[in-house]
């Protein structure tokens, strides 16, 4: 199932992608779930590429990327559902080690792969770090995915009944995966294969992008993290959210200076800045802030 939104741009290769590993109509749905897009003619485009195999639907209005992701688990018809947006791609093999995990392993909830990071002119960024170094189900992963997160909607297949037990996302439009990943792994055995076999996308348009330039990123991500602590043992809630608001506080100034250097964009590195200092408060962090302060009032 593919939600899309104003990427374009990027739909004739993520749906390439999924084609080249098509199992044929009886295993295999394949729907864009477009949210009214107004950046292209996305219905032709779709057809063009999909040459009938591709079906599509799109949204009277736009109703944003919650409800856009809800209509696509609402029309999904198969029992393993992978929601790939439409400015992601996967890699050849991608299928057949998922669907293989879910048949060495039956009881998990969900299956998931590493994945790489690009740019958006499709360069390589970074890979994710390896959770295991072989194939199987990951050990303590609910501990270790509360203090941040790892997963993104591209390298994650999961069960449908699943998303019937627990419902679909909902809260937050930044970090909401975060949480819902969270809540399978409270529930459910979740497996792995470090095989790097999808990629996602950071570009100027996404919505983790625009974000940033409101602070509402981390406005989402402390929601998430309070929210998350519902799930884990009583006794490694204080522990857990004390890290989390540290790393990702420390991370986003980090990533306010990247910006400052990429773009010189005052509006993202002022409201991560408070964002960041709302998290958490420490001297190394207070440093970090004051130099970034200094970098702006003297444009260098």
């Amino acid at each position: 199932m593919i939600p899309v939104y104003n990427c374009a741009h990027y739909l004739k290769e993520t749906l390439t992608s999924v084609l080249m590993q098509d199992m044929g109509p009886s295993q295999m749905q394949i729907e864009v779930i477009d949210d009214a897009s107004t950046d292209g003619d996305i219905a032709s485009l779709v057809a063009e590429i999909g040459q009938g195999r591709i079906t599509y639907f799109r949204q009277p209005h736009n109703v944003g990327s919650l409800r856009n992701f809800e209509t696509c688990l609402n029309r999904s018809r198969g029992q393993l559902i992978h929601l790939l947006h439409g400015d992601d791609k996967v890699y050849n093999g991608y299928y057949n080690a998922i669907a293989s995990l879910f048949d060495s392993y039956p009881e998990i909830g969900a299956a998931f792969c590493r994945h790489n990071h690009l740019d958006e002119n499709g360069h390589l960024i970074k890979p994710t770090d390896e959770e295991a170094s072989n194939n199987g189900i990951l050990s303590n992963w609910l501990m270790r995915l509360a203090i941040a997160q790892r997963i993104q909607y591209c390298s994650i297949t999961v069960k449908r009944e699943v998303y019937e037990q627990l419902g679909g996302f909902y809260g937050v439009t930044y970090g909401e995966d975060w949480e819902m990943w969270t809540r399978i792994a409270h529930k459910y055995p979740i497996a792995y294969t470090p095989n790097v076999l999808a990629a996602y996308r950071l570009h100027s348009t996404s919505i983790s992008t625009q974000s940033l330039q409101t602070g509402q990123n981390l406005r989402d991500l402390l929601w998430v993290i309070e929210t998350i602590q519902q799930y884990l043992p009583e006794s490694e809630r204080y522990e857990v959210k004390r890290n989390s608001l540290k790393k990702y506080a420390h991370s986003y100034l980090g990533r306010a200076n990247h910006e400052w250097v990429k773009s010189r964009d005052k509006q993202i590195v002022y409201a991560q800045i408070k964002g960041c200092l709302h998290l958490h408060q420490d001297m190394l962090l207070y440093l970090k802030a004051a130099y970034l302060y200094s970098r702006l009032l003297l444009n260098y």
